[in-house]
C-alpha cells in the first residue's frame, strides 16, 4: 500500500516537471515572435524612419543585410544606423539621436521584463504548496523535516 502511494507521488512529480518544461518551451517560442515585433515598435518609437526598397538593386542590398542587426553606415558626412527587416520588406533608418533613444527604450524594456519575471517568481513562491499534500520526508519548513536542515 505504501509502495503504491510512493509511486503515485513520483508519477505526479514527473508529470508536473514535464508540464513545467512544456510551458517553458511554449513561452520561449512566443517570445521570439513578439521580440521581433517589439523591436520594430521600439525602432519606430525611437524615431527611426521606415523605408521600402524601390529598385531591384535596393531589394538585393536588403537581402544581404542581417535581419534585425543594427548596422552603422557613413554617408554624405553623416552617421546613420540601419536595421533590416527582409520578411516585411523594410529598412529602419535613424541617426545618432534616434539610435540613442532606441538604446534607452531597450534598456527600459529589459528592466520592465526583469521586474515582471521577478514578480512572477514571487507569485510562484507565494503559492501555498502545502495544499498539494506531502512531498515526502524532508520537504517541510526548515528544521522540520527529518534530517534536513537540522543543526542540533
Amino acid at each position: 500500500m505504501k509502495g503504491t502511494k510512493y509511486m503515485k507521488q513520483k508519477r505526479v512529480s514527473v508529470m508536473m516537471i514535464g508540464a513545467t518544461v512544456l510551458l517553458a518551451l511554449l513561452a520561449g517560442c512566443a517570445t521570439t515572435t513578439t521580440s521581433t515585433q517589439e523591436k520594430a515598435s521600439m525602432l519606430v518609437a525611437a524615431g527611426f524612419k521606415t523605408i521600402s526598397p524601390k529598385t531591384a538593386a535596393q531589394q538585393q542590398k536588403l537581402q544581404q543585410l542581417q535581419t534585425g542587426q543594427v548596422a552603422m553606415i557613413q554617408k554624405n558626412g553623416g552617421t546613420y544606423y540601419i536595421v533590416a527587416d527582409p520578411p516585411r520588406n523594410l529598412v529602419y533608418v535613424g541617426g545618432p539621436n534616434e539610435y540613442q533613444a532606441y538604446q534607452q527604450l531597450r534598456a527600459a524594456n529589459n528592466i520592465a521584463n526583469e521586474q515582471l519575471e521577478t514578480a512572477q517568481m514571487y507569485q510562484d513562491a507565494a503559492m501555498q504548496w502545502g495544499a498539494w499534500g506531502g512531498w515526502g520526508m524532508g520537504w517541510g519548513p526548515m528544521g522540520m523535516g527529518v534530517g534536513v536542515g537540522r543543526f542540533r
